[in-house]
């Protein structure tokens, strides 16, 4: 069935925790997929009845209510220190959740969550949606396919500029509510999550450092990074490196991820969606969204037709709609779930790990 058919979660009834920016696009993607917009809760009263009439919900309510009810699923978009407890009420309450990365701020918490979903027989997802631009998939179907021969490097890179200056403040900068890791939970978790979707393998070791550029902000003072460079090792056997930042003028999304092969080469860059550069030794090649040529999961993703151009809500639109086809029962090819949440925690910590012992850590140990 095609990602952009409204009626995968035709008539399913969903209740949102968070009204603001992630909440915006949670609520444009479920209505796409044919949700009933039942009931918001935000941080206040007032701003639940705000973001109710300004997403279309039916209903306002606090956060405790909303989490005591069962709906076919509930997002979860708020500050990453509540991700944890409200995933655990929504799942004891009989609700499939949608939860916001990262699933929770340490790695047994969000190890919690996958084991009380499976105890409960539910379904959980987490929005790693850059693998829903279809030329990253049709990045990984030419990889799978074995285009671009084993696999010998990753460069890559997840560059933004609004955290640059010392007075740009969001709650994420404090670590009591976004939690230990800012720059790399918030978007070096993309990137990972990322690559390993498009090459089928996983980072097996790496080696980190991070700098906090600005140890204050509008006077307090900051414990998470600004900016992370990343040394790591695949199962495989390649090699790569990763740069994340929140403070590189003039990039507002620049999540870039280039792999190199033994026969070939593949580049995509989400700030320009619709290209997949695929590069040999005797040519190179610039390839476009284009359905009637792509590979069948990339084409099925492809909601207007070439020429008309998909971006980022369009990605997210497909993941909700995936979402809602796993909780029907339905089995979504590419779908993160909460197993990819913790996994991405999993990661996240050992950057931190190795910071912190200025040394490699074996990432695989750390799943055990």
């Amino acid at each position: 069935m095609h990602s952009g058919d409204t009626a995968r979660g035709r008539g399913l009834r969903i209740g949102m925790l968070g009204g603001g920016f992630m909440g915006r696009v949670h609520s444009r993607a479920a209505r796409s997929a044919g949700a009933v917009l039942d009931s918001v809760a935000s941080s206040r009263p007032e701003r639940s009845a705000q973001a109710a009439a300004e997403l279309g919900f039916e209903n306002s309510t606090p956060s405790d209510e909303l989490l005591g009810r069962t709906f076919d699923a509930v997002h979860i978009c708020t500050p990453n220190d509540v991700h944890a407890a409200q995933s655990l009420q929504a799942l004891d309450a009989g609700s499939n959740i949608i939860c916001e990365k990262p699933l929770a701020t340490d790695s047994a918490a969000a190890r919690a969550v996958l084991a009380r979903a499976d105890e409960a027989g539910l379904q959980g997802t987490v929005p790693f949606v850059y693998r829903y631009h279809p030329m990253v998939r049709e990045a990984r179907a030419r990889f799978r396919e074995g285009q671009a021969g084993t696999l010998l490097t990753v460069d890559a890179g997840y560059l933004q500029d609004w955290l640059l200056g010392s007075g740009d403040e969001n709650w994420r900068v404090d670590s009591e509510r976004g939690g230990p890791s800012r720059a790399f939970a918030d978007i070096g978790s993309h990137l990972v999550d990322l690559i390993e979707f498009i090459v089928d393998d996983r980072i097996s070791s790496l080696v980190a450092t991070t700098r906090t550029v600005h140890p204050r902000r509008g006077g307090t003072a900051v414990t998470t990074e600004d900016t992370v460079a990343v040394t790591v090792e695949f199962s495989g056997g390649a090699i790569g490196s990763l740069l994340v930042s929140q403070l590189a003028p003039g990039r507002k999304n620049g999540l870039t991820v280039e792999i190199a092969g033994t026969e070939a080469s593949m580049r995509f860059e989400q700030e320009r969606p619709e290209q997949l550069w695929f590069g040999r030794r005797a040519d190179s090649r610039l390839l476009v969204r284009d359905p009637d040529s792509l590979s069948a999961d990339a084409a099925r993703l492809c909601m207007v037709p070439a020429g008309h151009p998909q971006g980022y809500q369009d990605a997210f639109n497909a993941f909700v709609a995936d979402s809602y086809a796993l909780f029907a029962g339905e089995r979504p090819e590419g779908l993160p779930t909460l197993r990819d949440g913790v996994r991405a925690v999993l990661v996240t910590e050992a950057v931190l790990r190795s910071v912190h012992e200025r040394s490699w850590v074996d990432v695989e140990a750390l799943a055990v």
